[in-house]
């Protein structure tokens, strides 16, 4: 009997490894993923309302989204990746009155009707250069791989920013994470993208050790927060570079991050609207021209024990200028907590708490006091409030590839406005992976 066992553990030890090889040398994958994600939001209280305001009376909205991840390795170290994606969706509001809005899936061009169109279309070239060897796991957009701790990656084609940079564990996935815009990255991080999210551009990572770099360059879109691009990537464009560090804490995996970016396009400053406007009502689109905005960004997560992680994030720009790709947010300040559910026996449930708090530039909220209109903003007055956002859901694993979450959230002073508000969102989220 002992030598029975012995040798069925043998086989299935040779087995593993057997498919892990095979995994490794897979030369063509796909995966999918499909999305859904129900809101509803009661009446609050609100002394006036504006034509960018979020409405106060009660409303229903909704997403739907389906993704394939479809990859083709030519070589061990080259990955190709086309994600062709279908959307769908009605807003609160018109997408209007919020700076951190409550649904990251909520795309700022989608609609009732299904649309169909290419997410990303990128190739990743790994160099391995030294060290001890690392093994990366498969997922949807990468490819089960045996690489070096010190390496080289170029990412380069039709892709989100965020794919590459503020790559945070906890709080980075609308849907399998926190749903509200806040928490997918930093608040203040006005990245490159269209007004689906994504961009055409490239991104070089060196991984030393503890130490990562990562610098990127993407294409801006043609107009502020539109869909067209602007293939002038030499003229307009936006810059980042990332320093990430990883430690260990009481023995615990952490990273630490400091994120450096540049957008220059051509944007409306609020001061100049308002010089221009001379006691009339502001229009940034007036004023537009040649210019850059600066930002700064500080992130942390920490893992606590083994189903618990803790995150943060700071993160401001000048604020001169109008949003042009993300949300109307010029500061922001966020932490959470994820807990994976092993002490109630659910270990593949996750429950996640966060609270955030953004806020406006000076500038920005004499603009909007004005009357003035943002991409996003305005209730025609502005009686200043820094917004401030709670967030708390659990995903409850269903089956294999299932999972439901339910999710509240709090938000006050919506759109920066202690006239309005508060206001509270409950929401449900179907996602399945395949």
């Amino acid at each position: 009997m002992i030598r029975v066992a012995a040798g069925l553990a043998l086989s299935l030890s040779v087995c593993a490894v057997q498919a892990q090889d095979a995994e490794r040398e897979k030369r063509w994958d796909a995966r999918f993923q499909a999305t859904y994600i129900w809101q509803q939001k009661p009446s609050f209280d609100a002394a006036y309302s504006g034509q960018n305001s979020l409405l106060p009376n009660r409303e229903k909205a909704y997403t739907f989204s389906s993704t394939a991840y479809l990859g083709w390795r030519p070589a061990s170290d080259l990955e190709i990746w086309f994600n062709p994606e279908v959307v769908q969706g009605v807003p609160f509001s018109g997408l209007h009155g919020l700076g951190g809005f409550p649904n990251g899936e909520q795309q700022k061009v989608s609609g009732p009707n299904p649309t169909f169109y290419r997410s990303r279309l990128f190739l990743r070239k790994t160099w391995a250069l030294g060290g001890a060897e690392l093994p990366v796991e498969g997922e949807m957009n990468q490819f089960a791989m045996t690489t070096r701790q010190e390496r080289l990656v170029l990412t380069a084609g039709n892709l989100a920013v965020t794919d590459v940079f503020d790559p945070s564990s906890y709080a980075h996935d609308a849907r399998t994470q926190f749903m509200n815009w806040t928490f997918l990255t930093h608040g203040a991080f006005d990245f490159a993208a269209d007004a689906r999210g994504y961009s055409w551009g490239a991104a070089l990572e060196y991984y030393r050790g503890d130490w990562a770099i990562r610098v990127g360059r993407f294409m801006q879109p043609a107009q502020s927060n539109g869909l067209r691009l602007d293939r002038r990537i030499g003229r307009h464009h936006g810059d980042q570079i990332e320093v990430e560090h990883a430690h260990q804490l009481a023995g615990r995996p952490g990273q630490t991050r400091l994120l450096l970016f540049r957008n220059h396009a051509r944007m409306g400053a609020f001061d100049d609207a308002l010089a221009s406007a001379a006691g009339a009502i502001p229009d940034l689109a007036d004023v537009r021209r040649e210019q850059s905005k600066r930002g700064v960004a500080f992130a942390f997560e920490q893992e606590v024990r083994d189903d618990v992680g803790i995150f943060g994030r700071a993160s401001r720009h000048d604020g001169r200028t109008e949003t042009y790709a993300f949300t109307e947010i010029d500061q922001s300040v966020s932490t959470g907590i994820a807990v994976k559910g092993r002490a109630w026996s659910r270990p593949e449930d996750t429950l996640g708490m966060a609270v955030a708090v953004n806020g406006l530039s000076s500038a920005h909220q004499r603009y909007l006091a004005a009357g003035g209109l943002g991409a996003f903003l305005g209730d025609g007055a502005l009686n200043y409030g820094r917004e401030r956002i709670g967030e708390l859901y659990y995903s409850l694993r269903l089956a294999r590839s299932a999972w439901l979450s339910l999710d509240y959230q709090r938000i006050g002073n919506p759109g920066y406005n202690r006239d309005r508000g508060p206001v509270s969102v409950a929401s449900a989220r179907v996602h399945l992976e395949f």
